[in-house]
């Protein structure tokens, strides 16, 4: 795609040709150490392992302003995207509609953290004053290079004025997180729970644990062998959820060396041999679960390793919530609490935003409805 010139207010914006071209001090200073998925080690891992960047749909982007000196003021993790895949905020429909009505609706501009349904920021800014000028040279890019729209999926809720008064339209979703209400163990959480759903999840745990062994692994205590097994679990994971899986085997060598402490990798083992495994991402305030994967199937072990012992490490870690990944209703069952979650939009036809931004209200009313639905049906005891 093409350089960006100055937007109208004069505020050079460049468009680079990805995360690697800044070192990871000029771009996790203005904020992306906080969120290990804007990170300078997670997005040029992503590029460095091909899991983003030629043949993949996912052409790294990253819009950034510089000051007169050179140095990096505002940058938006973006990429120019010819599919929808990997995005988890759907917008198929859309497509279709812009297809039946004659238009393209690909390439377009996708802000994100690839392949992550997590929320976190999507403008790093060194000041807030320079939000406008960063959304503004991302419309410039769309319409100088043909790009029918821009998405920032998962969007901090602190941003989000940012994007409504630049007029973006937003969109709402709901996810399952855990709350931690500063427990100081496990049983201090089901202690919060009704009677029947406490005894439901320890015997659960009971049936998972049972007969294996559960560990913990990060930073250097993860090894390639470990990884090889594990690759062997997402494979068989992503095959079955998407076709193809998203990260290259040499992803997870790049995770382990750039950023293995914000890493941990639990493993479940019978008679010393590894058969089932799920990978968690530490941020400062939480715990993002992103993937798992087994070889055989033992029941309540996905439940154990994806949402208990995350449980366990957000408590022993004092972090305030676990984020477990999009969709999943059964979470609610086991503690995790509908949160709703934020996209924005630009779309560069005036006809077709005022037909997303129609139907946006219409969905938006529903995604409420249902957060209310949800938040009734928790297994915590009422007041």
């Amino acid at each position: 795609m093409s350089e960006e010139p100055p937007t109208d207010n004069g505020m050079a914006v460049r468009l680079a040709p990805g995360v690697t071209s800044f070192s990871s001090e000029e771009w996790n200073a203005l904020g992306g150490a906080d969120n290990p998925f804007v990170s300078h080690e997670f997005l040029s891992a992503l590029e460095d392992s091909g899991s983003v960047g030629s043949g993949t749909g996912w052409e790294p982007s990253p819009i950034t302003i510089s000051d007169d000196d050179g140095n990096l003021v505002a940058a938006m993790p973006s990429y120019a995207k010819g599919h929808s895949q990997g995005e988890y905020v759907f917008d198929h429909a859309w497509a279709d509609a812009l297809h039946r009505a004659g238009g393209n609706y690909y390439p377009k501009l996708q802000i994100c953290a690839p392949f992550t349904p997590a929320t976190g920021p999507r403008l790093l800014l060194s000041e807030e004053a320079l939000a406008p000028y960063l959304l503004k040279g991302a419309e410039l890019v769309c319409e100088q290079n043909g790009l029918s729209s821009a998405h920032a999926t998962f969007v901090d809720p602190s941003q989000l004025p940012l994007f409504e008064e630049a007029g973006w339209l937003i969109r709402s979703d709901i996810q399952f997180h855990w709350e931690n209400r500063d427990y100081a163990t496990f049983d201090d959480f089901l202690g919060q729970l009704t009677s029947r759903k406490r005894k439901d999840l320890r015997k659960e745990r009971r049936a998972a644990q049972a007969g294996i062994e559960i560990v913990q692994l990060s930073g250097d205590d993860i090894t390639e062998a470990h990884w090889d097994i594990f690759w062997l679990f997402y494979q068989d994971t992503g095959a079955r959820k998407w076709g193809t899986p998203y990260l290259t085997r040499e992803a997870f060598t790049l995770f382990s060396e750039r950023m293995g402490e914000k890493l941990v990798l639990i493993l479940a083992s019978h008679d010393g041999e590894a058969f089932a495994g799920a990978l968690n991402f530490v941020g400062n305030e939480a715990l993002y679960g992103r993937y798992w994967g087994c070889s055989q199937e033992k029941k309540f072990l996905h439940f154990e390793l994806c949402y208990y012992q995350a449980i366990d490490i957000a408590i022993e870690r004092g972090l305030k919530r676990v984020e477990a990944g999009a969709q999943g209703g059964h979470k609610l069952a086991r503690g995790y609490e509908p949160v709703k979650t934020y996209s924005a939009h630009w779309i560069a036809n005036p006809s077709f935003r005022a037909a997303i931004e129609d139907f946006l209200e219409r969905e938006d009313e529903s995604v409420s409805a249902d957060q209310i639905f949800l938040d009734q049906r928790t297994p915590f005891k009422k007041d």
